[in-house]
C-alpha cells in the first residue's frame, strides 16, 4: 500500500507541517512487521516567499500561488503508484481566493481521497463554504478531530455523517520527568506557567499577563513562559507589533522578571521538555472559533495541568476533569483559578494525572493505526474506479489577474489604442472603442475583486467618453496623442460600445457621482438609438440598454427602444436564414458572437420567445462552426467566412474570443444549462494556447495580450483592444466559476 500526502512539511515552520510529518511517520512505521509497512510520498506546499531544503520523504513541491504546479502534482500523484491520497486541508496554505487552487488538483486525482480538516468554520464565506463542500464531495473519507466539527459539517455543509471519521489530533509519544526537566531548565524553584505556539493577536496572551499581578503577589516565584515565534503571516503584515505590545504590558505591570519570551520554533523533543517542566499550561484564546488546537492536544499528551478559555476544542478536550476553563478576556477569573490550583497541589496533580491518562489514547502510534484502518476500509469499498466528475470550469489554469499592462497603456487622457510589442504606441493616440472597453473591464474588476487600481482608472475612461461626446449625443472616436480630434463623428460600432459600457456603469456604479455622470452621457445619447443601422452597433447598444434596465426596470420608454432594436436584429436574422445557414448576414465577419449575445440579454429582459429562439439558434450555428474540433477556431478577419465558402483561419482576433466567452456566459445565465460553461471555458483557453496554432497569446511577462493569430504566428503587438478582450474574458471565467458553484450549492 502506498499513500501520497499533500500538506506543508518541515523544515517549513508550520503546525500543519508538523502534523503531516507526524502522520506520515505514524502511518509508514506502524509496527515491527516491516512487510506490512505502507509506503509514503509527500507533496509539500511552499509558501509565497520561501522554498525549503526538504527531507527525502518530499518528492514534489507546490508553490502556493503557481497554478501550474497543482496540475503537475496531480499528474505526479496519478503516476506515482499511490493507492490513496491524504490531503491536510487548511484554507490558508493553498493558492487563490480561499485556497481554490486545490480543487482542480483534486478533481484530477485518479485514486481515492481522504481529507483531514484542520479548520471547519461555523460562519464561512460563500467561497469557503463552496470550496470545503466540494472537497468533502470528492473525498472518500473525511477526518476531523472534534465532535463539534462533525456537527458543523453535517448541519452547515450538508456532509453525510457516515462519511466523517473522528480521529483526534495525535501527540508525540514522549515521556520526561517533571522534576528533572524543571532542573534542566533551572526552574526547580519556580511556579512555571507556559503558553506555546505561533504568536498572534487572537491568542489572548495579554489576558494571562494581566492576571499575573494577583498570582505573583501570593507566589512571587511564578514565571510565565511565552514560547513561540510570531506567526509568519502576522510578521509579514504587522511585524512584531503584538510582541512589542506584550513586552510593554509586562513592563507597565512591573512583571519583567516574571514574563519570559522565547522567540523560537523548537523541535518536538525540546517542546515536550518544556511541557513537562511547566506546572500549568494556559491557552487563553479570545473567541470560541477554534475547532482544533494542536498545542492544546500536545499539552494533554504531555500530561500537563491545562487551563483554557472555552473555545470549541478546549471545551471538548478538557471535559471529564482533564482541565479547567475560564471566560474569554477574564483575567480576574484566570487569576482565581491559578491561585486556587497553586494553593491545592492535590487538585493540580489530579489534572495532570487525568490529562496523562487521556494523552495515552491519542498518541501518534495509535492515531496512525486508525488512519491506516481507514485507508484499508476505503480501498476495500472502492472496488471499481471512482466515477470522475467532469471539470466544467478550471480556474487553476488562469494566470493571476493583473492590470499591469492596462496601467502601462493608460495616461491621464485615456488608454492608448495600440502598442509596439509591450509598450504604448503614442503615435496612434486614443479611440472611443478602447476606452469604452476599458471602462467596462475596470467596472467588472472592481465589482468582482474590489481592486483599488480599477477604481483609480475608472474616471479616466469615463472622462474620455464624456470628452468625445458631441452636442447631438453622438461620439467622436479618435483622438491624437496631442488631444486633437481626428474625426467629426465616430463609427456606429464605437457608439454602441460606448453605450454598452455606460449601461453597465449605470447598473453597477461604485458611487453616485459616477452614476450621475454616466446617466447624463447615456441620456444625451438616447435619441440616436433608433437611428442605428449597423447590426453590431445595434447589438452593443442592446447590451448596454439591458444592463441599464436591470437597474431601472420601470423605464418603459427605454424598454420600448430595446424591443425595437431587438426586433431589427431578429428581422435581419429571418431575412438571411436559410437551410444550413442560421445567421444575420451572408457571411461571418468580425465580433460575430456579439449578435446572439445581445439577443440573449434582450430575451432575459423582455421575456420574448421569438428573440430567445433567434439567439439560441444563431449561437448554436456559430459554436458548431468555431468549436467543432473541441477547441475554439475563430473566423479569421483575413477573408472571413462567406456563405457556401470556407472559414478564414488567419487574423483571428481576441475581440472575437471575448465575445464567445461572454455569449456562453449569458447563455448559461439565461438557461442554467451547464454545457455552456464547458464551451465558455474552451473559448477562453483560446488565449492560452488552445487554438489552431497552439500558441499562447497572453504574455506572462508584460501581462498583456498579443493582437492575434496570423499566418506567421502570433502578432506580438499588445494593443488595448487585445489586452482588454483577454481581461474581460478572464473576469467572465471567474464569474462563471462562482456561478457554477452557486448553481451546485
Amino acid at each position: 500500500m502506498k499513500i501520497a500526502y499533500i500538506g506543508t512539511y518541515p523544515p517549513r515552520e508550520c503546525g500543519i507541517g508538523t502534523f503531516t510529518q507526524d502522520l506520515f511517520s505514524a502511518m509508514t512505521n506502524p509496527g515491527k512487521d516491516t512487510r506490512k509497512q505502507p509506503e509514503g510520498v509527500v507533496i509539500a506546499m511552499d509558501d509565497q516567499e520561501e522554498s525549503y531544503d526538504y527531507p527525502k520523504d518530499v518528492q514534489l513541491t507546490i508553490r502556493q500561488e503557481q497554478q501550474g504546479d497543482y496540475l503537475e502534482a496531480a499528474r505526479f500523484i496519478n503516476l506515482s503508484g499511490a493507492d490513496v491520497c491524504i490531503l491536510e486541508h487548511e484554507f490558508g496554505i493553498f493558492g487563490g481566493q480561499s485556497g481554490v487552487y486545490i480543487l482542480p488538483l483534486l478533481h484530477r486525482l485518479e485514486i481515492p481521497l481522504i481529507v483531514t480538516l484542520h479548520t471547519v468554520l461555523k460562519t464561512p464565506s460563500y467561497n469557503e463554504k463552496a470550496i470545503l463542500t466540494e472537497i468533502c464531495k470528492m473525498a472518500a473519507g473525511i477526518v476531523v478531530m472534534t465532535h463539534k466539527a462533525i456537527e458543523f459539517l453535517a448541519n452547515i455543509y450538508g456532509v453525510p455523517v457516515a462519511k466523517i471519521n473522528l480521529i483526534e489530533h495525535g501527540v508525540p509519544d514522549l515521556k520526561f520527568s517533571h522534576a528533572a526537566t524543571k532542573k534542566q531548565f533551572k526552574l526547580e524553584s519556580k511556579k512555571v506557567l507556559l503558553t506555546f505556539g505561533f504568536i498572534s493577536r487572537n491568542k489572548g496572551i495579554e489576558t494571562v499577563i494581566k492576571a499575573l499581578p494577583a498570582v505573583v503577589a501570593k507566589y512571587p516565584e511564578t514565571v510565565y513562559i511565552i514560547l513561540g515565534k510570531t506567526h509568519p503571516a502576522v510578521l509579514r503584515h504587522s511585524g512584531e507589533e503584538y510582541r512589542i505590545f506584550l513586552l510593554r504590558l509586562a513592563k507597565n505591570l512591573k512583571l519583567e522578571k516574571h514574563v519570559l519570551f522565547l522567540n523560537e520554533f523548537i523541535d518536538q523533543e525540546e517542546l515536550f521538555q518544556y511541557l513537562y517542566a511547566s506546572d500549568i499550561y494556559i491557552t487563553p484564546y479570545l473567541n470560541e472559533a477554534q475547532i482544533t488546537s494542536g498545542t492544546l492536544s500536545y499539552a494533554i499528551g504531555a500530561g500537563a495541568a491545562v487551563i483554557s478559555t472555552p473555545y470549541w476544542h478546549a471545551a471538548e478536550l478538557l471535559g471529564g476533569g482533564r482541565g479547567c476553563l475560564f471566560d474569554f478576556n477574564d483575567s480576574e477569573g484566570l487569576a482565581v483559578i491559578l491561585t486556587d490550583l497553586l494553593d491545592h497541589p492535590a487538585k493540580l496533580k489530579s489534572l495532570r494525572d487525568k490529562a496523562a491518562e487521556y494523552g495515552q489514547k491519542i498518541a501518534w502510534p495509535k492515531a496512525g493505526v486508525k488512519y491506516n484502518e481507514l485507508v484499508k476500509l476505503i480501498l476495500k469499498e472502492q472496488t471499481e474506479k471512482q466515477d470522475k466528475k467532469e471539470t466544467i470550469l478550471d480556474p487553476l489554469l488562469l494566470p493571476p489577474f493583473l492590470l499591469d499592462h492596462v496601467k502601462r497603456m493608460t495616461d491621464d487622457t485615456g488608454i492608448i489604442q495600440h502598442a509596439k510589442f509591450g509598450i504604448p504606441n503614442l503615435k496612434e493616440g486614443y479611440c472611443l472603442d478602447d476606452n469604452a472597453r476599458a471602462l467596462l473591464m475596470v467596472l467588472m474588476a472592481y465589482k468582482q475583486m474590489k481592486l483599488p487600481l480599477a477604481l483609480e482608472l475608472l474616471p479616466i475612461y469615463l472622462s474620455y467618453i464624456h470628452y468625445m461626446q458631441n452636442e447631438d449625443g453622438t461620439f467622436r472616436n479618435f483622438l491624437s496623442f496631442r488631444r486633437d480630434f481626428l474625426d467629426e463623428q465616430g463609427s456606429e460600432d464605437s457608439f454602441g460600445r460606448a453605450i454598452w459600457s455606460l449601461g453597465y456603469l449605470l447598473g453597477n456604479a461604485p458611487n453616485d457621482a459616477y452614476f450621475q455622470s454616466a446617466k447624463q452621457i447615456f441620456s444625451d445619447a438616447v435619441p440616436n438609438f433608433e437611428k442605428l443601422q449597423s447590426i453590431r452597433s445595434i447589438a452593443n447598444t442592446i447590451i448596454g440598454i439591458s444592463y441599464y434596465l436591470q437597474r431601472n426596470p420601470h423605464d418603459e420608454a427605454i424598454r420600448q427602444v430595446l424591443a425595437l432594436l431587438a426586433s431589427k436584429l431578429v428581422n435581419r436574422y429571418k431575412q438571411n436564414k436559410t437551410e444550413n445557414w442560421y445567421w444575420f448576414e451572408e457571411l461571418l465577419a468580425y465580433d460575430n458572437a456579439i449578435l446572439p449575445l445581445s439577443l440573449l440579454h434582450a430575451a432575459g429582459i423582455l421575456n420574448d420567445e421569438d428573440i430567445r429562439i433567434t439567439a439560441v439558434e444563431s449561437m448554436h450555428f456559430l459554436s458548431d462552426i468555431t468549436l467543432k474540433d473541441g477547441y475554439l477556431s475563430l473566423v479569421g478577419n483575413e477573408n472571413w467566412y462567406v456563405k457556401n465558402g470556407a472559414s478564414s483561419m488567419y487574423a483571428q482576433q481576441p475581440l472575437d474570443a471575448m465575445a464567445m466567452v461572454l455569449m456562453f456566459h449569458e447563455a448559461f445565465h439565461l438557461t442554467k444549462d451547464k454545457t455552456y460553461l464547458n464551451k465558455l471555458y474552451s473559448s477562453f483557453m483560446w488565449f492560452l494556447g488552445e487554438n489552431d496554432m497552439r500558441m499562447c497569446l497572453y504574455d506572462f511577462e508584460t501581462k498583456g495580450c498579443c493582437d492575434g493569430l496570423e499566418s506567421y504566428g502570433v502578432n506580438r503587438n499588445q494593443g488595448a483592444e487585445s489586452t482588454l478582450a483577454y481581461l474581460v474574458s478572464h473576469l467572465t471565467v471567474l464569474q462563471a466559476f462562482d456561478d457554477f458553484y452557486k448553481s451546485n450549492h
